[in-house]
């Protein structure tokens, strides 16, 4: 036995039976083991919230997806009825245009007809002039028939030039 206590590993043992069995009486394996614990529940909630925070993530994804889906949607309808206005304007302007033009024909016709109407009514003015023309030179000059005939086509001759 004197050779243990003379041995310097056998202090050392005994110190350290003594440094663990300090450690028992001061409850320190309880202790570390309490810390770990709390440690371990701190990781768990930490994977708890991280996952409630992925499912939140997830599902504000999935509602922005479906909300940018929805705009989609929703410029596509608004252009297809942009499309559809522009269509019905031009449909309503060519409308509008060829009622414009049948207007100004029918009064460019309207207005053709009028100067007919006075062309002809100048040539009937005219030719009753130089019938009247005639005739009182045919009176008044008691004309042969010859001179009458030729005095006719003198007025109708004067009549062509004036009309063409």
């Amino acid at each position: 036995m004197n050779y243990l206590l003379s041995d310097p590993t056998f202090w050392a043992f005994i110190g350290l039976l003594l440094f663990v069995g300090v450690l028992v009486w001061q409850k320190v394996p309880g202790a570390i083991s309490k810390m770990l614990d709390g440690r371990a529940d701190t990781i768990r909630k930490e994977l708890d919230e991280a996952r409630r925070l992925r499912e939140e993530a997830q599902e504000l994804l999935a509602s922005f997806q479906r909300k940018q889906r929805e705009a989609e949607a929703e410029a596509d309808a608004i252009v297809a009825q942009a499309k559809k206005d522009a269509k019905s304007m031009r449909a309503e302007a060519r409308k509008e245009l060829a009622e414009r033009l049948d207007r100004r024909t029918a009064m460019a016709e309207q207005r053709i007809a009028q100067a007919e109407v006075q062309a002809t009514q100048e040539i009937r003015a005219l030719a009753a002039d130089l019938a009247v023309d005639a005739a009182a030179k045919l009176l008044g000059e008691k004309l042969t028939k010859k001179q009458i005939s030729d005095q006719i086509k003198a007025d109708l001759e004067t009549l062509e030039q004036r009309f063409n």
